[in-house]
């Protein structure tokens, strides 16, 4: 009998926080690296948030809270799901956790017994499928093709639907691709769960505020109000609002579902910090105008990685509607030898030899499930992208 779990054993480490530590590793021995594996906004974290979180510091605000959030940030969450998605919950049926992937654990965790099935489109953030295996559940991935723009098609999902599907997890924008989900393509995924009422929707509207292009992001319980009893709705004020270390994110759903996860919570890290509760109070009822003229600076980020890579000898960009990332193929260059004289066989192989060969750590398409792909953050400077992308060029072109 070993001694770590087999529940543990289920799993494996987070691909993108591994490549992330592994270019910080190299910078601290003096290695060039430009490092593209973090989903970080580079912007600081606005002035009147962090005045707001020192008040809270300064008033004594730093005890022990309700084990999933303040009544004020509750509060704050329901009028923001009311103004920006026209969802109308109560205070009872929101939970505030320490960030997102807490909060899509306590969901899992909660609901998921062994041989429960858990749909997951592919690409997929990597944190999804290995959260539902610790659960004891079973992912089912469904590919959302490069020519349907990675996003999960009706017939499909139809398919994939067995009695023993407990979840579908969506993620629009999406976290590796960009790709966003329109209402019209959300009502098609819609109308099929709706034949499938064993079937919950978990979605993760993380990137909800980096879209692009005019595009109008909606949330499926908003699209098809007949959801909204079997639907977790979650975010955060991780990306939009620049605060990833602040470790808060958030989801309103069925009451009955926000009692149990509380009481996960309660057992595992009870309540998150209370002055980044204050921080995220005002957050989300304060000014947003600085959500537009950060994402004016993203757009043209994005603009310039996707002209550049597909410059690139056998690599193809396509155009994301939203998020901070691009997952370009390198299909064009599977079976070409690195200047190293190593072959390229894998994604894997292609993100391995150029971060050895020019320093740029990206992440490879096998751990979001769809190769031969990879991912870059576009999240950081425009000049550090540019450098880049130019040595993403020059690597390419020495392939053989």
């Amino acid at each position: 009998m070993g001694f770590i779990s087999d529940s543990l054993n289920r799993i494996q480490p987070s691909a993108t926080i591994a490549i992330s530590n592994k270019a910080m590793q190299l910078k601290a021995e003096g290695r060039d690296v430009i490092g593209l594996a973090a989903g970080e906004p580079d912007f600081d974290t606005p002035r009147n948030i962090k005045d707001a979180a020192i008040r809270a510091i300064e008033a004594g605000k730093t005890k022990y809270t309700a084990v999933d959030g303040i009544p004020e940030l509750k509060k704050a969450i329901c009028d923001k799901f009311r103004r920006e998605n026209g969802l109308d919950y109560k205070p009872a049926q929101v939970s505030v956790g320490s960030g997102g992937k807490q909060v899509l654990f306590n969901a899992l965790l909660a609901t998921v017994n062994p041989g429960d099935e858990v749909i997951v489109p592919t690409p997929y953030w990597v944190s999804y499928p290995d959260i539902v295996m610790l659960a004891g559940g079973t992912p089912v991935f469904v590919a959302g093709s490069l020519a349907h723009g990675f996003k999960l098609q009706a017939a499909d999902l139809e398919k994939a639907i067995t009695p023993r599907t407990k979840w579908l997890i969506l993620n629009s924008p999406s976290n590796p691709s960009g790709a966003a989900y329109s209402e019209a393509e959300l009502k098609a995924l819609t109308d099929v769960l709706l034949r499938h009422p064993h079937v919950w929707v978990l979605t993760d509207d993380m990137y909800e505020h980096l879209v692009y292009d005019d595009f109008r992001f909606t949330t499926p319980a908003q699209v098809e109000p007949r959801l909204y009893e079997r639907t977790l709705t979650m975010n955060g004020v991780s990306k939009s609002y620049c605060m990833t270390g602040w470790r808060i994110g958030y989801a309103a759903g069925p009451e009955m579902l926000i009692k149990a996860m509380a009481k996960l919570q309660s057992q595992s890290t009870s309540n998150p910090s209370s002055i980044s509760q204050w921080a995220a109070v005002e957050a989300l009822n304060g000014p947003q105008d600085f959500i537009a003229a950060n994402n004016k600076v993203f757009k043209q980020r994005r603009d310039l990685v996707v002209a550049m890579l597909n410059q690139a000898r056998g690599i193809t960009c396509p155009v994301p509607e939203g998020a901070f990332y691009v997952y370009p193929s390198c299909q064009g260059v599977i079976g070409k030898t690195a200047p190293s004289g190593n072959p390229i066989r894998t994604d894997e192989d292609f993100v391995t030899e150029l971060l050895a060969a020019e320093g740029v750590a990206a992440v490879h398409g096998a751990a979001f499930g769809m190769s031969p792909f990879f991912r870059i953050s576009y999240a950081t400077a425009t000049e550090v992208l540019e450098d880049a992308c130019k040595r993403i060029q020059r690597f390419c072109g020495n392939l053989r």
